[in-house]
């Protein structure tokens, strides 16, 4: 009884932590975030059922407060209101008091009622899940973690009460905002720790997220590996789960001669997809011409210096990052001229107010021009833009 009623050597203690704490993120993110936070999936009543209930044993997180908080970081990312921004808190604030900014957004009912929308509201949520009865359920896990383990349960549930603070709320809102690669270049500081979205699930994938917040799959390059979506391919082909959204993937017709408003609709549909190629097809092929082409160390310096700049949104910049773009350009005709529509075109995306044929004819003009740069690359991009359609056009 000294082992606990399934008397497991260490490592097989070990073994049953992990599958716990990983059932525990799967909950998190296939149900709180895909789920409930974005509506990307539908779940089964039984499958939702089974992650609230695991939910309260393992987290005692409300389902209502998790989902306005994240969809409040969303809209106001990394601004003053965003709940866990590392780019206003600073990094090691959200690394290390992740939870805690939880609790504080949590505690604020102006929070819930404008982002807590359509969550389970049954007696099940407001007589157990929440309110008095909310601590109960990780009580219950820790007694359940003694009976099973002996007294190195009471490790078991010290690690399951460590485990989303620790990997959710510290190292994907801090992280996941400050270090890694980024696919896309969206308006925050989201990044992709690894192409691996194992440990947690998939919310590694955080920058393929922030791009396409509504999808239910993270992962988007060949070579991505989306655990989350794995398990939900899982759920829809045992009835147990229906995909809703996905991130749209751009259809090219190369009969196309020419920009009509579905080009314009299948281009503001697939921006995010749009700025990564310039950024590759464009930015990149001109910078490594004029890396070649200069001689002068300390110009050569100043585009090594400058790389990365070439593609990040100025407010993601410290000044220092400023000048030394600035300094890059000035120096650099073509480099500069490059920048400067794409800065041009992400402008475009914001005219959400615009008409079709207002964006229509911005597009056009934004081709036209980059047409007659003489900068090829340039060129070829404006090209291929007229190939973008919503739907294959008929043979």
């Amino acid at each position: 009884m000294l082992n606990g009623l399934l008397d497991l050597p260490w490592w097989g203690v070990l073994v049953a932590t992990l599958i716990f704490t990983h059932i525990t993120i799967v909950s998190v993110t296939v149900f709180l975030h895909r789920s409930q936070a974005h509506r990307a999936i539908d779940v089964h009543p039984a499958v939702s059922h089974f992650f609230r209930f695991w939910l309260w044993l393992t987290t005692s997180m409300v389902t209502k407060e998790w989902v306005a908080i994240h969809r409040k970081h969303h809209a106001k990312c990394e601004t003053e209101q965003d709940p866990h921004s590392p780019v206003v808190l600073g990094i090691n604030t959200v690394l290390w008091k992740g939870a805690e900014l939880y609790r504080q957004e949590g505690d604020k009912q102006a929070t819930l009622d404008a982002y807590g929308h359509k969550t389970p509201d049954d007696w099940l949520e407001n007589n157990l899940y929440s309110g008095r009865t909310n601590k109960l359920g990780i009580a219950l896990m820790l007694v359940i973690n003694v009976l099973l383990f002996g007294p190195i349960g009471l490790t078991v549930w010290a690690v399951q009460m460590a485990w989303i603070p620790f990997w959710a709320a510290g190292i994907i809102n801090g992280a996941g905002h400050y270090v890694g690669y980024r696919n896309f270049e969206v308006s925050d500081g989201s990044t992709n720790l690894v192409p691996w979205g194992i440990i947690i699930g998939g919310e590694e994938l955080h920058n393929n997220h922030h791009a396409f917040g509504s999808s239910a799959k993270f992962s988007v390059k060949w070579w991505e590996f989306d655990i989350g979506w794995m398990y939900i391919q899982v759920l829809n082909i045992l009835g147990l789960a229906k995909v809703k959204k996905l991130a749209p993937k751009a259809i090219l017709d190369r009969n196309k001669g020419e920009i009509d408003v579905d080009t314009v609709m299948a281009l503001v549909t697939n921006r995010f997809q749009v700025m990564s190629n310039y950024a590759r097809q464009v930015v990149k092929n001109v910078y490594k011409e004029e890396v070649t082409r200069t001689d002068d160390g300390v110009l050569r310096f100043q585009l090594k210096r400058a790389r990365k700049l070439l593609t990040r949104d100025s407010f993601l910049m410290d000044p220092t990052s400023k000048e030394n773009l600035a300094k890059a350009l000035s120096s650099h005709q073509s480099l500069d001229t490059v920048y400067e529509f794409r800065q041009r075109l992400e402008a475009i995306w914001q005219k959400t107010a615009d008409s079709q044929e207002q964006l229509l004819a911005a597009i056009q003009e934004w081709c036209h021009q980059a047409e007659e740069t003489g900068i090829k690359a340039l060129q070829d991009f404006a090209q291929s833009l007229k190939n973008y359609s919503l739907a294959p056009q008929p043979v």
